[in-house]
C-alpha cells in the first residue's frame, strides 16, 4: 500500500509515523521525503526507522520501522504553516503512488489529507484528489464515496460551488454516476445486487414540481430506466428523512446531489473513522475524511484512526480485486 503523506504541514506526516508504530495487514510504503518524517518522529517522541523501499526486497515492517519511497521537499517545513512552494512537492507524491500502482508496484493506495487552498495559491489547477486521480489515470468519469458508520455516501457531483450543482444534473451525469456505483459495489465490495437509494436535488425531493423541476426531468426519467435494465434504486428521495437508520438499513449505498447534502450525515456518525473512495478508477485508492488539521502538526494529538480504517479497506478492496482476477 502506498500512503502519500499529503501536506507537509499538516498532520499527514504525524499519521503516517504513527500508522508506523501499529502492525497492519499490509505492506506500507510512504510516498513522502525521508528527512521529513525523521523531524516528525522526534516531535511526536516516536521511534522510526526508515528503510528506502525496494518492491523486490524485504516483507511488511515491523512496528517502528517504515518503507519510504522518497520525494524531495522543496522547502523546509514548520508544522502548522503552509509554503506553496511545496505545492508541487504534494503533487508529486500522488503522481509516484498513482503510477505506482498502474505498473504494478503497488496494490493499492492511500492519502492523507491535502490542502487545496495552498495547491491553488502555487498555481496549479487543483480541486481536489478525486479530480487529480481521475486526470492522472485518464478516467474520463470517478465518483467520490465516503464510508463509515456501516453508511456507504456516493456523490453525483463533489467540489462545486452551491450555485452551480443544479446545472451539472444531467441525465447523462446521473446515468454515468449511477453505473459506476453499480459496478464498483459489485466488482470491489463483493455485493452482487446493490441497492442504492438516491436522493432528490430540492426539499421534499421538489414536491411534485413545486419545488423545482430537476426530479421531474432529469432523476426520475433515469431511475425509471435502469430500473428497466436491472438496477435496484429507489428514490428520488428527500434528503431531509434519508439518512435515518430505519431507512438506511434497506440500502447498500446512498447517492447523493451533492458534496453536503450527503455528508455532513455521514460525517457526523463517522468523523475520525470515515473512508473516502474514489469509485470508477483503473486503480484502488482510499482516503482518510477529514482535513489537514494545521493546529495539531506535530503535537501528538491527530487521531490515526481515519487512516487505519482506510488502509483496511484498501487491503480488503486489493484482495477482492486479487480474487477476480487470479494471476496466470
Amino acid at each position: 500500500m502506498a500512503i502519500t503523506a499529503g501536506e507537509p504541514a499538516g498532520i499527514g506526516p504525524d499519521l503516517c509515523v504513527m500508522l508506523a508504530q501499529r502492525s497492519l495487514p499490509a505492506r506500507i510504503v510512504a510516498v513522502a521525503d525521508r528527512e521529513l518524517l525523521r523531524q516528525r518522529a522526534r516531535a511526536l517522541n516516536l521511534p522510526l526507522e526508515i528503510a528506502d523501499f525496494d518492491r523486490g526486497l524485504g516483507e511488511q515492517a515491523s512496528p517502528g520501522v517504515l518503507w519510504v519511497s522518497h520525494v524531495p521537499l522543496a522547502a523546509p517545513v514548520r508544522p502548522g504553516t503552509l509554503d506553496p512552494a511545496n505545492s508541487a512537492y504534494v503533487l508529486r507524491t500522488l503522481e509516484v503512488a498513482a503510477d505506482g500502482c498502474r505498473a504494478g508496484n503497488f496494490d493499492a493506495m492511500v492519502t492523507a489529507p491535502v490542502h487545496k487552498g495552498v495547491i491553488n495559491e502555487a498555481g496549479f489547477e487543483f480541486t481536489g484528489h478525486t479530480e487529480f486521480l481521475a486526470a492522472r489515470t485518464a478516467t474520463p468519469k470517478v465518483v467520490m464515496m465516503l464510508a463509515g458508520a456501516g453508511m456507504r455516501v456516493a456523490l453525483v457531483t463533489t467540489h462545486l460551488a452551491l450555485r452551480d450543482v443544479a446545472r451539472h444534473i444531467t441525465r447523462e451525469n446521473l446515468e454515468q454516476t449511477l453505473r459506476i456505483v453499480r459496478q464498483d459495489l459489485v466488482e470491489r465490495f463483493a455485493i452482487p445486487r446493490p441497492r442504492i437509494a438516491v436522493a432528490g436535488l430540492n426539499p421534499h425531493a421538489g414536491e411534485s414540481g413545486y419545488l423545482g423541476r430537476e426530479e421531474i426531468e432529469v432523476i426520475i426519467p433515469v431511475l425509471e430506466e435502469l430500473r428497466a435494465r436491472g438496477f435496484d434504486l429507489a428514490g428520488p428521495l428527500p434528503a431531509d428523512t434519508l439518512f435515518t437508520p430505519e431507512r438506511l438499513k434497506n440500502y447498500d449505498c446512498v447517492l447523493a446531489m451533492y458534496h453536503d447534502q450527503g455528508l455532513p450525515a455521514l460525517k457526523y456518525a463517522s468523523f475520525g473513522s470515515g473512508i473516502n473512495v474514489t469509485l470508477g478508477l483503473p486503480i484502488i485508492r482510499t482516503s482518510v475524511d477529514h482535513g489537514t488539521a494545521l493546529d495539531l502538526a506535530g503535537t501528538g494529538r491527530a487521531n490515526v484512526g481515519s487512516l487505519i480504517q482506510a488502509v483496511g479497506l484498501a487491503v480488503e478492496l486489493a484482495r477482492s480485486a486479487k480474487r477476480a482476477s487470479p494471476p496466470r
